[in-house]
């Protein structure tokens, strides 16, 4: 059952050097869909240049019939994508897709709500996600495809200390436009693993 599945990073708060804050990733459950609505609306401008499903559009059944698909999908292990959270607040997702299973490797998406920048919570987000990926379905790489001029997320790449690897022309299709995108990997090393097969 997806709803089992918890990821939990905990960091001391710089400013008073004791007190912990705690971001929670989980599966989505189905009573996620109004705040997720709220999450994807209030960062609408962040996100349409770089998700085809961020549009005017998204509704809270865009949100509902989303949260279907993607528990339907963990529960056949094609896509797992993880609620972002802080105390119940929706903070954004972040996915493993496009699961290689001869060559074991995946895609690993991030975004976080609009008013949740600069916190650092994608990072932490995504290496969390990274080593569910390394730890929970045997993967031995972890790609991050960016578009090359969405430098919000190729920051994020880089504070992770995610390996450039380059550029890859027309990788990035959204909705009609076609980008190049800087790819970027993490490898089980990276978190002092080993990779198996």
């Amino acid at each position: 059952m997806p709803s089992s599945i918890q990821l939990v990073d905990k960091r001391s708060t710089p400013q008073s050097g004791s007190a912990d804050e705690d971001i929670l990733l989980r599966p989505f459950y189905f009573s996620d869909s109004a705040q997720l609505y709220l999450a994807v609306h209030e960062s609408l401008k962040e996100l349409k240049p770089w998700m085809s499903w961020a549009t005017a559009e998204y509704t809270e059944m865009t949100a509902k019939e989303y949260i279907t698909i993607a528990r339907a999908r963990w529960e056949e292990h094609t896509f797992y994508a993880f609620a972002v959270t802080r105390a119940d607040q929706i903070l954004g997702a972040c996915t493993l897709s496009s699961i290689h299973p001869i060559y074991h490797f995946c895609n690993l998406g991030y975004w976080v709500r609009t008013s949740c920048h600069g916190q650092g919570i994608a990072g932490r987000a995504a290496k969390l996600v990274a080593r569910f990926a390394f730890e929970h379905l045997g993967l031995i790489r972890v790609e991050i495809v960016i578009g090359i001029k969405n430098q919000p997320s190729i920051r994020v790449a880089e504070k992770i200390g995610a390996h450039d690897e380059g550029i890859l022309l027309n990788r990035m299709v959204v909705g009609k436009s076609i980008y190049d995108a800087k790819m970027y990997s993490l490898l089980p090393s990276d978190f002092g693993l080993v990779a198996r097969l």
